[in-house]
């Protein structure tokens, strides 16, 4: 493309045309809960559209997520979204969960089928009293709240589904039932994207697609990640890691070279929507947010960034 190129004029002096939401997981430890907090202050600045927070296999982090999301709730003026499975647990179950969310002020649900109990790689198989899929829990979540729904695309295809065109089908399942978003599991070439978008749109899907960027922290964890969750890792990535298992600061550069020129190809060929995968950590995100011409806004930074701050003292 020529220097007409629309990520050329993305700045801070024009009206904002680009949206972002970040995806955090719940912690673990104090130390873990200190990182995530001082991500949240970090990037709560730039006015993500939504954050959202993780769920376990299980609902193994249930209670995690459950103060992390309230926290965000009570001390930020974030909007958070609650991931939701509907793995090991029975309907009643999940709906105590949904009216919990409900009650405490949440008003967006990130509704999964999550992975097995036993890990990813093995076969999925719905609880006797639970809710059969993603589409199944939308639709209960749905008769149960008015609450907006987000669900999973995979432009890859799910692991489990025998095929990109069943995935699809199971798509459309998810908005039929109710869901208003849909975010990809994250990919590194956009044409997998693309090619996937004009097969959603085709089968009548028309709710935004929203392409799911994980910035690469650490290319070894990144491509274990990966073959879990049936995302392919080029070759070419790999190359451009090659040799720097002992050299952090510059695989930090190549990480945030990779990321920019990937969300901006994406700007290029008409995207303004982004999720990312944070990691809880923001350094690389805050980085190519400020490449889409996003900058600060003081005010929705401040009580995060007051958290933040009682979290070191």
């Amino acid at each position: 493309m020529d220097a007409s190129r629309p990520s050329r004029f993305i700045n801070a002096g024009k009206p904002r045309g680009i949206r972002v939401s970040f995806e955090f997981f719940p912690p673990k430890t104090a130390e873990m809960e200190q990182s995530l907090w001082e991500a949240i202050s970090r990037l709560a600045p730039l006015e993500p559209n939504f954050v959202s927070v993780t769920y376990g296999a299980g609902g193994s982090t249930r209670e995690r997520t459950h103060t992390t999301v309230k926290r965000i709730l009570a001390e930020t003026m974030l909007t958070p979204a609650a991931h939701l499975t509907c793995v090991a647990a029975t309907c009643p179950e999940i709906d105590a969960v949904i009216g919990a969310y409900a009650q405490a002020g949440v008003r967006h649900i990130v509704a999964l089928r999550g992975d097995p109990l036993a890990g990813a790689g093995e076969k999925y198989a719905p609880h006797p009293g639970g809710y059969r899929n993603a589409a199944d829990l939308v639709a209960g979540i749905k008769r149960l709240t008015d609450l907006e729904v987000s669900v999973s695309a995979y432009p890859e295809k799910h692991p489990d589904s025998p095929s990109v065109a069943a995935d699809i089908d199971m798509l459309k399942a998810k908005v039929d039932a109710g869901a208003t978003r849909a975010i990809t599991q994250f990919f590194f070439e956009n044409d997998l994207y693309f090619r996937y978008l004009d097969r959603v749109r085709a089968a009548g899907i028309d709710i935004p697609i929203v392409p799911g960027i994980l910035p690469v922290q650490n290319f070894k964890t990144t491509k274990t990640f990966a073959a879990r969750c049936g995302a392919s890792v080029p070759a070419w990535l790999a190359d451009r890691f090659d040799g720097l298992d002992d050299d952090a600061a510059t695989r930090k550069l190549i990480a945030a070279a990779v990321a920019a020129e990937q969300v901006l190809d994406l700007v290029d060929h008409g995207v303004t929507d982004f999720h990312f995968y944070t990691m809880n950590r923001a350094d690389l995100v805050y980085a190519i947010c400020h490449l889409l011409g996003l900058r600060p806004s003081s005010v929705a930074g401040n009580s995060a960034r007051v958290t933040a701050e009682k979290e070191r003292a």
